[in-house]
């Protein structure tokens, strides 16, 4: 098969699943609610119709909103949002259809098909994100693309790339200067010069060109650019802004040229403690709903040793303060005595100690990790006000005494239960993951963030569900790092329990 067709057939096969999980979606919350009103005076073919007419038109209002595009449906609060519109748009027709046959509903009850709809889409979606992105860990679904520039930029952004497989980036070389490429270390992936450009597109079937701002003349790469949008490539512009969210930009265009306005972060007093308050609130009512199962878990822990229930760590928490993090026990009482012989088997770059098939986790902790009941006792963390229900990982005291003064900005918020890292990179073994996106959290923090992530959290937790009782499951396959691109650097230490 030609390479110009693969990448095509693939994107289209998953494009195909996402309809079919939307379809899904559509007639679960739509048809029921059709069938349910046998009483109402209208005939049964009726209702039948008017749910395939919002089946047919809830696709296409989903593809209209971009919805089956990878630069929408890879962003959750884009995604989120539109999916939101869609949900009120045919919630909407739902109401016109069902007085067009005569049937008169109270208002009242209106939104429940368009409540169950959102929340069936944004379930099924983040359950095919979770899934794709397991895939792409493990070397599948990836696309190919050239980087544009051999730069310090450029180098940076493969390195991320290579860091980051569940994007869905696979770099197929790089195009620039060749001494810079050597300069960079990039010269085994150095692929041609820009004039080299079209031609390395066209045979090698690269459906995907990101641009590297600032690594060659503005006129070039303007023509470059032109040139591979008449070819029908796609192109995407890393303009080289580190740790900025695009939510930050604002297109203020002068004089036709593409500026932008930067936005201040979302870190005001009054946000914070809005924050605040929403923490409060998630932790009793998590408390009061989980206590039964908490109470099952500790009574389980309790006998099946004898040992104690709790595991207490010390961790630093904002602005430096130290408090001891509370989780259920899922290893041996004698975990820490045994660390030491295990510190040659750690699967992680840099101070962050995991170890999938770790001996010292009990049958018991194995279940409580891959379902995160063992992270519950830390809504009394919460409740006590020493970390938030969304924030950077709570570090340990001898990861902090290595950290940068750049890293040392993570400080400045709440640790979190659950963060950026944890559900974008939790099991990346790259410590400049972590750095990433701690850092772009603190950078960046907003409340529509926030949701963002507990959103992500709840489809990760599912997923990892799901693999764990799948007894083959595929593993993710290693990250190698690229020969001659330096990611961050990794300070060395040690953690007992699994990272929170």
């Amino acid at each position: 098969m030609p390479a110009t067709r693969r990448p095509a057939i693939e994107a289209t096969h998953l494009r195909r699943r996402l309809v079919a999980l939307d379809a899904i979606a559509l007639v679960l919350a739509w048809l029921p609610a059709q069938l349910w009103h046998h009483d109402t005076g209208a005939a049964l073919w009726k209702h039948v119709a008017i749910g395939i007419v919002l089946l047919v038109s809830g696709l296409l209002l989903l593809r209209l909103q971009g919805l089956y595009l990878a630069r929408v449906a890879s962003s959750r609060g884009e995604e989120i949002r539109r999916l939101v519109i869609s949900a009120i748009a045919l919630g909407a027709l739902h109401s016109l259809l069902l007085s067009a046959v005569g049937v008169h509903i109270e208002a009242r009850w209106l939104w429940l098909s368009p409540a169950v709809l959102l929340t069936l889409l944004v379930w099924l979606r983040g359950g095919f994100r979770a899934w794709l992105s397991a895939s792409r860990a493990s070397g599948q679904n990836l696309r190919d693309v050239l980087i544009v520039g051999a730069n310090a930029d450029a180098a940076d952004l493969v390195s991320v790339l290579r860091e980051h497989p569940e994007a869905g980036f696979r770099v197929y070389g790089v195009i620039g200067d060749p001494g810079d490429a050597a300069a960079h270390g990039l010269s085994s992936m150095h692929r041609g010069t820009l004039v080299d450009l079209g031609a390395v597109v066209r045979h090698h079937g690269i459906s995907g060109v990101i641009v590297v701002l600032g690594s060659m003349p503005t006129p070039e790469l303007s023509r470059a650019m032109c040139e591979l949008e008449n070819d029908g490539v796609h192109v995407q512009v890393s303009n080289g802004l580190h740790g900025l969210s695009h939510r930050r930009l604002r297109a203020t265009p002068v004089a036709y040229q593409s500026l932008y306005y930067v936005e201040p972060a979302d870190a005001a007093a009054a946000r914070l403690a809005l924050k605040r308050a929403i923490d409060v609130c998630l932790a009793l009512v998590g408390l009061a709903v989980f206590a039964p199962v908490m109470l099952a878990i500790a009574v389980a822990v309790k006998t099946s040793d004898r040992g104690p229930v709790l595991f207490r760590q010390c961790r630093v928490g904002r602005d430096g303060s130290l408090f001891y993090m509370l989780k259920f026990r899922t290893m041996v009482v004698d975990a820490e005595a045994r660390l030491h012989d295990l510190a040659a088997s750690n699967e992680r770059h840099g101070p962050l100690f995991k170890l999938e098939h770790d001996p010292r986790v009990t049958r018991l902790g194995r279940f409580l990790r891959s379902s995160s009941l063992d992270e519950l006792p830390q809504l009394v963390n919460v409740l006590r006000g020493e970390m938030s229900v969304v924030g950077p990982r709570p570090a340990l005291p001898s990861e902090v005494a290595q950290f940068d003064d750049r890293l040392l900005d993570r400080l400045h918020m709440p640790p979190g239960i659950t963060g950026l890292w944890q559900v974008e990179a939790r099991d990346n073994p790259h410590f400049g993951a972590y750095r990433r996106l701690d850092l772009f959290y603190v950078d960046n923090w907003s409340l529509m963030l926030d949701l963002v992530i507990i959103v992500a959290t709840i489809e990760q937790v599912i997923a990892k569900a799901v693999r764990t009782l799948t007894p083959h499951h595929r593993q993710p396959a290693p990250v190698v790092p690229l020969r001659g691109v330096s990611g961050t650097p990794s300070p060395g230490g040690d953690d007992v329990q699994r990272s929170a």
